[in-house]
């Protein structure tokens, strides 16, 4: 088994290490060293929880030499707020023992003060590509001097549609540099982004984006409707022995806001949630609260399945079985991570069975069905996605569909047509057009008549 002994770091980056307490690569870590430090474009396709972020800054900060130059030489995108965030703290750690200047630029804040921190010179700049973009065109930030460009999780930028940005910051990137990319899947979108911007890439590729992961224990629970699935929760979260740091996904942000209502009634401040309509602050502070234990559970979107390192979950559930059977795994992934072990759970109604089966097909296993609790009430409460439409069958009230668009005769108010008024019209009496365009006395002679 490899060890980063075997790898040939300085020994500022073994100290960093040594003090983060890493002993062992993972494969990808292990696989990606020696191409990335190569120089050679990369594709990196690894599940969440992997350590990709490890897997592509060990061998750029190996490469990264002491320099005084203002302009970024390493550019790392990222698709979301919570990621600039985390990546820079990551990088601040790995360089713990070095001069490395990193800075994270984002949006949902003061673009100002991210020019000045720009302004005053970094070496590797973290962000997302809206404001990245941005700072690049008011001319505060320059591109110039990048020699690698890293794209994390550029499957979820493209799906919050950052491929406008994404292909302007190419643009403006120079021609000569190192490209790298990271992803838990690949999709036919980012092979075509591959195909068009890189040049013969090496992939790597450790394991299926379906492939389960071993840590995890997973289960099923079948119930009705959406208010079934918050009691069977607060039937199970009463555990705190067993539950001591649970994520809960959905699909929506109004499902977050409604479900972390019902949770609260229960646990009170134990719970928080967290979404992209938060203000920036409260995000930053729900998952610190999360972190450090303030919060037992925490309710969250989609926004949080990918790339986010959160310490020690021990349980994932999936309160909705997600639309894309992919994004159940990246959800899971938030769990069973670092040589730990982790449980998760897919609520799923009878109406879901279908999305389920995909899920199931996409990891090539069955997932376990679980016996509901005994005293769980059964909801007759729905939301309004759950609602059916009711047909009217013996409705009275008829269209008639000779009448065209409309349903009924116009008003005779309505009926009336603007002629522009009554001065107007007798000045048009008066002086009507010649029936013929030669007849230049016809008004003459009809006047005398």
């Amino acid at each position: 088994m490899a060890s980063f002994e075997d790898f040939k770091i300085n020994k500022q980056l073994r100290y960093a290490i040594e003090d983060l307490g890493f002993t062992t690569p993972t494969p990808i870590q292990e696989q990606a060293f020696g191409v990335v430090k190569s120089g050679r474009d990369v594709v990196g396709i690894a599940q969440t929880g992997t350590g990709k972020t490890f897997a592509y800054m060990l061998p750029v900060l190996e490469n990264l030499k002491f320099s005084k130059q203002i302009n970024p030489r390493v550019l790392i995108l990222v698709p979301t707020r919570e990621l600039v965030l985390q990546v820079v703290e990551q990088i601040e750690a790995y360089g713990k023992y070095s001069s490395i200047r990193v800075v994270g630029v984002y949006g949902g804040t003061n673009i100002n003060t991210q020019k000045e921190a720009v302004i005053q010179g970094c070496d590797i700049l973290v962000g997302t590509p809206g404001r990245l973009y941005d700072l690049a065109v008011s001319r505060a930030l320059q591109l110039k001097s990048v020699k690698q460009l890293i794209i994390d999780e550029v499957d979820v930028m493209l799906d919050l549609g950052f491929r406008f940005q994404l292909v302007n910051i190419f643009d403006l990137l120079p021609q000569r540099r190192q490209n790298i990319m990271f992803s838990a899947t690949m999709t036919d979108e980012v092979d075509e982004l591959m195909d068009t911007f890189f040049t013969t890439p090496e992939r790597i590729q450790v394991a299926l984006s379906g492939t389960p992961l071993d840590a995890i224990e997973q289960h099923y629970y079948e119930v009705p409707n959406f208010y079934t699935k918050a009691n069977l929760l607060n039937i199970l979260l009463k555990d705190k022995k067993e539950f001591k740091k649970t994520l809960i996904f959905v699909s929506n942000k109004k499902l977050a806001d409604r479900l972390f209502k019902e949770l609260e009634e229960v646990f009170g401040n134990e719970v928080g949630v967290i979404h992209a309509n938060k203000t920036q602050n409260y995000r930053i502070n729900a998952i610190e609260q999360f972190d450090a234990g303030t919060y037992r559970i925490l309710v969250t979107t989609d926004v949080m399945a990918r790339g986010l390192d959160l310490d020690e979950v021990t349980h994932v559930f999936n309160v909705d079985v997600p639309r894309f059977a992919e994004n159940y795994m990246h959800r899971i992934g938030r769990t069973g991570r670092a040589g730990t072990t982790g449980k998760s759970y897919l609520l799923g109604t009878p109406d879901e069975q279908e999305r389920k089966e995909a899920i199931e097909k996409l990891m090539d296993m069955q997932l376990p069905q679980a016996d509901l609790p005994e005293g769980l009430e059964v909801s007759k409460r729905l939301i309004p996605e759950e609602e059916p439409n009711y047909v009217e069958i013996n409705n009275p009230t008829k269209r008639d569909e000779t009448r065209g668009a409309s349903f009924h005769e116009k008003k005779e108010k309505n009926k009336k047509v603007n002629l522009g008024g009554k001065y107007r019209r007798e000045l048009a009496k008066k002086y009507k057009k010649p029936k013929t365009r030669g007849d230049k006395n016809y008004n003459r002679r009809n006047k005398r008549k």
